[in-house]
């Protein structure tokens, strides 16, 4: 029983660095000196839990958390979410409900609102979760994260930022200031749609969709998938059995039937893959529903 205690005593043990940036600029400086042992914490809703269960090793700390320029959420065309923008931020934007429906269905189901409030639309990318919730709606949204370094930045599709659990892009010296959705195409809607073990909990299987209509048919169409492979995906095989058809049952089903195919679910705590398996499929033709109407 005592060493029970003495594994679970939810503290923090470990001796790091801990520097608080004030500027962007003050950040990349410190990243392009001390970015190989640095861990960029923001509102600490996954950084701070690990620590706490000694899942990870700490040396040094860049705290981002009170950067007001990266709070911003800028209206053009399209959105540029500033990778600070809290998911109850994204709830609460009209923007962001009206025109980019599924982001907003993401926020609204991520988890209870003391993590809402904290967690960070940058933080969940780069956490880079199989089950990230807001992945599927920004790879369904052709999205594009911000990446910049105290020389220059870049712009990388967010379909090419994920590399594996816990890995992306990202370079030591980098960090994501921001998040940018193009503008809604007209007769666009989209829908996402999660299944986990309780509200608040991780996804055992989460998805996103958007349909562009003309008519009966479908113009354009994006199918997005978490918690089933080893990255979020896009069911692209699904998508291209949709685009040019007229939207129907069997259409639905057919897409349905091809979007879990393209998945490599796994069993764990939370699911098995074979669960995950039938529900990616039930999901994918509801979103696609909610999606059309």
């Amino acid at each position: 029983m005592t060493d029970t205690l003495m594994i679970n005593t939810h503290l923090i043990t470990q001796e790091f660095a801990f520097q608080r940036a004030t500027s962007v600029a003050e950040a990349l400086s410190w990243l392009a000196r001390h970015g190989e042992e640095t861990h960029v914490l923001a509102g600490g809703t996954d950084l701070l839990v690990q620590m706490k269960l000694e899942r990870v090793t700490v040396t040094h700390i860049l705290y981002i958390g009170r950067l007001e320029e990266l709070r911003q959420i800028r209206e053009d065309e399209g959105v540029t979410l500033g990778a600070l923008v809290s998911v109850y931020d994204l709830q609460r934007t009209s923007r962001i409900r009206e025109h980019y429906t599924a982001l907003y269905e993401a926020a609204r189901a991520f988890t209870g609102t003391q993590i809402k409030v904290m967690a960070s639309l940058g933080g969940n990318l780069c956490n880079a979760s199989p089950a990230a919730d807001s992945a599927p709606p920004l790879l369904v949204f052709d999205a594009r994260v911000v990446l910049r370094t105290a020389r220059g930045e870049r712009s990388v599709p967010i379909a090419d930022f994920f590399l594996g659990p816990g890995k992306t892009v990202r370079t030591p010296d980098e960090l994501l200031v921001a998040v940018q959705l193009p503008p809604p195409a007209e007769g666009e809607g989209s829908a996402f749609l999660k299944i986990g073990r309780v509200g608040a909990d991780i996804a055992k299987v989460n998805v996103a969709a958007r349909l562009v209509r003309d008519g009966d048919r479908i113009a354009d169409c994006r199918i997005a998938l978490g918690a089933v492979a080893p990255t979020p995906l896009r069911a692209r095989q699904a998508e291209s059995a949709l685009i040019g058809k007229p939207f129907t049952r069997s259409s639905l089903e057919e897409a349905a039937h091809l979007a879990a195919t393209e998945t490599a679910p796994i069993t764990d705590i939370r699911s098995t893959a074979t669960y995950r398996l039938q529900v990616a499929r039930v999901l994918v033709r509801d979103a696609l529903s909610m999606a059309w109407e």
